[in-house]
Formats: C-alpha cells, sequence, structure tokens
C-alpha cells in the first residue's frame, strides 16, 4: 500500500514537472495542463495510476480539498461577507444555467441514466468555478469586484 502511494505520488509529481511547463509555454495556464497531464497518466488513457476510476478517487478527493483550501487561503472574509448576497444569486444561477444545458445533452444526446445525468451536470456546474478562480489567479485579477461579484460561487 505505501510504494503505491509513493509510486503513484511520483507518476503524478513527474506529470506535473512535464506537463506544466508545456502548457504554461503555450499560454494556456498551468491548471489545464494538469487537467491534461492527469487525463494522460489516468485510468482511461495510459492506466499508469490504475486501471478504473476508484483507483485515484482518495488521490483526487485530496487533490479537490487542497484546490478549495488554497481558494480560501486567498478570500478576504470581509469582502467575501459583503459581496454574500450577490455570490450566492448569481452562483444559484450559474448553477441552474449550467445544469439546464449540460442535463439535455447528457441524458437525451449521450444516453446516460436520468441520475447519472443530474450527477454529472450539477459535478460540471460546481467544478467550473473552482477551475476559473485557479486559472484567473496568475492575472493578478482574482480580488477585483467583477471577478469576486461574478465569477465566485
Amino acid at each position: 500500500m505505501a510504494s503505491d502511494l509513493f509510486q503513484n505520488a511520483l507518476i503524478y509529481l513527474g506529470t506535473a514537472i512535464v506537463f506544466v511547463p508545456i502548457s504554461k509555454k503555450l499560454g494556456i495556464g498551468s491548471v489545464l495542463g494538469y487537467l491534461i497531464g492527469g487525463i494522460l497518466v489516468g485510468p482511461f488513457a495510459l492506466g499508469l495510476i490504475g486501471k478504473e476510476g476508484h483507483d485515484v478517487m482518495h488521490t483526487a478527493e485530496f487533490g479537490v480539498v487542497m484546490m478549495l483550501f488554497v481558494i480560501g487561503l486567498e478570500l478576504n472574509p470581509a469582502q467575501f461577507w459583503k459581496m454574500r448576497t450577490r455570490i450566492l444569486g448569481l452562483g444559484g444561477l450559474q448553477m441552474l444555467f449550467t445544469g439546464l444545458i449540460l442535463f439535455p445533452l447528457l441524458y437525451f444526446l449521450l444516453s446516460f441514466s436520468l441520475s447519472a445525468s443530474l450527477a454529472l451536470s450539477m459535478s460540471f456546474a460546481m467544478s467550473s468555478t473552482a477551475i476559473v478562480l485557479q486559472s484567473i489567479h496568475p492575472t493578478k485579477c482574482m480580488f477585483t469586484k467583477k471577478v469576486l461579484g461574478h465569477s465566485f460561487a
């Protein structure tokens, strides 16, 4: 168990070392470099980390927790509280509209089950903001009123 964890950690780090500089050089940002690298070494491409999705579930959950923790470290609580109505209102609308767009695509066009379509559409809606926030962080405009008020939630 410990050797598998160590081996997987080395694969993750090696992949990041390769793909992040390439993605930055291409101008697409480090977040997309991590995503592309993860897709390639994951169970559905090269299979270096396992053969099934559940093989990487713990690592994926840890990664999401760490990303959200970093976002939380960078938020100003006073400014966040002042903008709570806008954040919750626009965030709710984003969830609703993203779900309304993705659900029919998944259910009718891709023939996913009803529950899978609902779960996937809501998962995409929730994860999009965290990815956008990490993508705009290098531009130094993360804490502007426009970003906090319109794309956070």
